[in-house]
This record gives structure tokens, sequence and C-alpha cells, in this order.
């Protein structure tokens, strides 16, 4: 499968894709229901679908019974530490070995056709993926982790509101169908938050020596901004939830930023198939810095008139903005 076919790369080896970006049919006026209705099974699959399914099996197979949760031991802490760290290793790993180490598809659909950068002093090591790595197992897993082991301790002592399935299943089911937009939400405040002076300095910059993204960028953060990030799974203190919705929570923080992150616009499936990261929003603010704060269904950057579709028009209102103070 050919990229030129669905974008153009310019003459400094950037592409972007010919139709410009937009935000799914769920908060626009007028709502129309058959664009929502085709739109839907996207929303679920494969990746909510996935997130959820995996958060089912850990609750239920990989995480230590309801009674030994009420006790704060070390032995069942460092066994979600571990589960935590083996599955971002394999999940971060495989998008990076295909597309970085094997390179299965070059340099199609990759938005800067530079690979990471492999000598510069920004970087521990002065290499990006290493750099990378020891933000994520050093800081972004063991935090992740604090806020599981928080959480789970307090639904197994009786300190939050635990909603079971028996009770109520359409909230259950709703809570599950929401927390990725409720995610939106979050992430697009913490995020706008840091991005103004000194926090952006002192904190998400370390983020921004990734320009050119790899999977590995993802949770490459200061740890304050690792605290921030997963500091939304504290919802479930107050919200009536389940563990399962909890974990679910934290996987999808924890995982998704790999796809986030990529760097490319498709994986390459086959002659004729590919898989759309819908990752370009991203890598653009990775690029420009003061746009699309926030990724996925709710349109808060359209909202809050930061929002880059990829486009020239897109471009110029962003400077403009930026040239009357409003950069963020």
């Amino acid at each position: 499968m050919r990229d030129d076919a669905f974008g153009t790369r310019d003459s400094r080896g950037y592409w972007k894709p010919h139709k410009a970006i937009g935000y799914p049919p769920v908060f626009e006026w007028p709502f129309r229901m058959r664009r929502f209705v085709a739109w839907l099974p996207s929303y679920f699959a494969p990746w909510n679908l996935f997130y959820a399914a995996l958060a089912a099996a850990f609750w239920f197979w990989l995480t230590p019974p309801i009674e030994d949760l009420r006790t704060l031991r070390p032995d069942w802490i460092g066994w979600l530490f571990l589960r935590n760290a083996a599955l971002v290793a394999v999940f971060y790993g495989a998008w990076h070995v295909r597309m970085y180490i094997l390179r299965a598809q070059g340099t199609a659909f990759k938005f800067n056709a530079n690979w990471p950068d492999q000598s510069h002093k920004t970087f521990l090591f002065g290499r990006q993926t290493p750099d990378n790595m020891v933000w994520t197992f050093a800081s972004a897993v063991p935090i992740w982790t604090a806020y599981e082991v928080l959480i789970l301790w307090a639904f197994a002592n009786g300190h939050v509101p635990w909603l079971a399935w028996s009770e109520n299943p359409v909230w259950f089911v709703a809570l599950l169908v929401l927390i990725p937009m409720i995610r939106d939400i979050h992430f697009y405040a913490i995020h706008r938050l840091i991005h103004v002076e000194p926090l952006y300095r002192w904190i998400h910059s370390l983020h921004h020596r990734n320009i050119n993204p790899g999977p590995w960028s993802g949770l490459s953060m200061h740890p304050a901004e690792h605290v921030l990030y997963f500091s939304g799974a504290l919802l479930h203190l107050v919200l009536p939830s389940h563990p399962v919705h909890a974990v679910f929570h934290l996987l999808h923080a924890g995982l998704s930023p790999a796809q986030g992150h990529v760097g490319f616009d498709r994986v390459v499936m086959g002659a004729d198939r590919a898989m759309n990261t819908h990752s370009y929003a991203h890598y653009l603010h990775h690029r420009y810095f003061h746009c699309n704060y926030a990724d996925g269904v709710v349109p808060l950057d359209d909202w809050m008139g930061t929002f880059h579709d990829g486009t020239d028009a897109a471009q110029a209102k962003m400077m403009a903005r930026i040239r009357h103070g409003g950069a963020g």
C-alpha cells in the first residue's frame, strides 16, 4: 500500500494526509443519527473493547483476592507492579519492534521521515528510545501502580461505593462506555495546565523533547506529570463503580499513548489493508506545541479554539492565535 495515495510528503520529509482530520459525529449539531450509528462500532473496536477485556482479565485472573487487598503488603503491591511493567514491555515493545526495529513498512505513512534520535544531548544516554524507556519504567509504571494500589485498597476496605453488576447493569456498562470520554476531559484540563509557564519548563518540556515521537514517547514524562496524568482514576474513589472500571481507566491511560505516539498515520496490514492509528492530531501537537491538547471523542480543542486539523488554514489560525498571546 502506497502512502502517496492517501497523503503527500513535502521537501523536508513531513507527510500529511490529504483529508483534514476531524471529530467523530457525537457532539455535532444538528445531530445526524445515521452518521453516528455508522461511526459507533469504531468507538468500541478495536481499542476500547481490547482495553476493557484486558481490564476484566486483569481483575479476575491477575489481581490478588479481595481479602489480600485489605492490607497493604509488599507481596501483592510488587505483583501489581511487575504485572503492569510486563504489560507495558510487551505492548509498547510490539509497536516499537514492528515499526522501528523491523521497520516493516519503512517510512510509508510516517509523519516525520527521520528515525528517533540516536545522538542528542537532550536525551539520557544521548538516545531517544532508551531515554523514553527509563521514564516509562522508572516513573510511569510505579505511579500508575501506586494509584491502582490505593484505589483497590479503598474498594477492598469499603471506603468507596462499590457498584455490582447485579445492582445496576445499565450504569455498569454505561460507565465503561464513558470512561474514555471522561479521560478526554481530564487530559485536556491537566495538559493545558502544564503548558503554562513555569509548569511547562519545569515539567512538561521533558515530554516535548520528543518532537519526532515514537511509541515509547507516550509515557515519557516528568514524575509530576505522571502524578497528574494518572490522577483521573481517583474519580473511582467517589463515583459508584467497580474495580474493573478503575483498572480499565488506568489501563486505558497506560496503554493508549503507545498508539497516540506511534509516529505513523497507518499500520500497513497487507497490499490493500491498513489500520488507521488516529494519531495525526497528537503528532501535530508534538510538532507545533500549541494545538490539539486532547484526542478522542469530546471536541474540547474545537470548543476552546485550539484544534489543528492539519490544513494550511488551521496553521494560519494557530499562528495568529500565538501572535496575539493565546498560545497556551
